[in-house]
């Protein structure tokens, strides 16, 4: 039975591939794809041509409302507004996503006073926009509409018309909506980029709404994040070389501090170590001060992370002293940056 199903599967597998093989004959995949690419880029370009006074006051109207952003849209549209909605919210502007064919079945009660409805629909006319905007409208919350045609119902009932119209879709039968969401996505970054920079959204504030990730560590962590989970090595000037070894391995930080009272003299790396002992025969009436390097470089533990990075980047080394005031406080490795995922 298993051979005659096998025979079977095979035979359907060259029958696949025999058709695959006429298909590619036929149609260059590649060429495809970058006649896509093309189409989409040709009309992305196109965009700058549509913005207009309204694109400027919609961007007002959002700094000054009290209220949130709403984003809605049916299909496609309701997609790209999810992500519009997630690019305002991470940038500093408040916005919460309402479907259309929900809002109109109960959903509507997402808009509140105040907030700022953004209708997305590439040909502004479908059923449920044209029940959706009027109850919009009674409510006195203003509508920014995205739409590839202005003389729509949309385009005549919103306060600011943003025009995201493209001349054809990416798909062959100018049907599959490509082009007109990419587009609409478009216009979504240029609306949410306007607002950040409108407002000085700096780095810092990014880094509240993005904690998660290398990203946000590499905005706010800071040195003291990472020292405090470290040992402390630190040796004195007169120690002994053994006693320099067990430090550093003991400590598992490849290096360790020489210290006098508590303020960094120098430092002794692994590397250290190892030349030191193919340039002496004996180790023999050395101390830690003989081998030590002096000026080690160091940051304080106020520091941000990546600023480590930076330093053992810039200076080819694995470890940073941190020293605050003077006083040492313990050591930033590599391996510390690596586990948290800022490189």
């Amino acid at each position: 039975m298993s051979i005659i199903l096998d025979t079977f599967a095979l035979k359907d597998s060259n029958i696949y591939f025999e058709k695959l093989k006429r298909l590619s004959l036929k149609k260059n995949i590649l060429d495809i794809a970058k006649q896509t690419i093309s189409i989409e880029s040709k009309a992305i370009a196109n965009l700058i041509n549509f913005l207009d006074k309204d694109f400027e006051n919609a961007v007002k109207f959002i700094l000054g409302s009290n209220g949130r952003v709403v984003v809605t849209g049916i299909g496609k549209s309701a997609n790209i507004a999810n992500k519009i909605v997630a690019t305002l919210n991470s940038t500093g502007t408040p916005a919460i996503f309402m479907h259309a064919a929900d809002a109109i079945h109960g959903d509507l009660g997402i808009v509140q006073k105040d907030d700022v409805v953004i209708c997305i629909s590439k040909s502004g006319n479908t059923p449920e926009i044209k029940v959706l905007i009027p109850l919009i409208k009674n409510s006195d919350n203003k509508i920014i509409a995205i739409t590839g045609t202005k003389d729509s119902y949309l385009g005549q009932q919103a306060d600011f018309v943003l025009n995201s119209y493209v001349a054809q879709e990416a798909c062959p039968n100018n049907l599959a909506p490509t082009t007109s969401t990419t587009a609409q996505l478009v216009i979504g970054d240029a609306l949410a980029v306007s607002l950040l920079e409108m407002r000085e959204f700096t780095s810092k504030d990014f880094a509240k709404y993005h904690p998660g990730g290398s990203l946000g560590k590499r905005l706010y962590l800071r040195v003291s994040d990472l020292v405090d989970t470290n040992a402390k090595p630190e040796i004195s000037t007169d120690a002994s070389i053994s006693d320099v070894i067990i430090e550093i391995s003991e400590k598992r930080l490849g290096t360790t501090a020489v210290t006098d009272n508590g303020q960094v003299l120098g430092i002794i790396t692994d590397g250290d170590i190892r030349r030191m002992l193919k340039n002496n025969q004996s180790i023999e009436g050395l101390s830690a001060k003989d081998i030590m390097s002096e000026n080690p470089k160091t940051i304080t533990s106020n520091a941000m992370a990546v600023e480590a990075l930076d330093l053992m980047e810039n200076h080819n080394i694995t470890q940073v002293l941190v020293v605050d005031d003077q006083d040492y406080i313990g050591v930033v490795h590599l391996h510390d940056l690596l586990k948290e995922g800022i490189i």
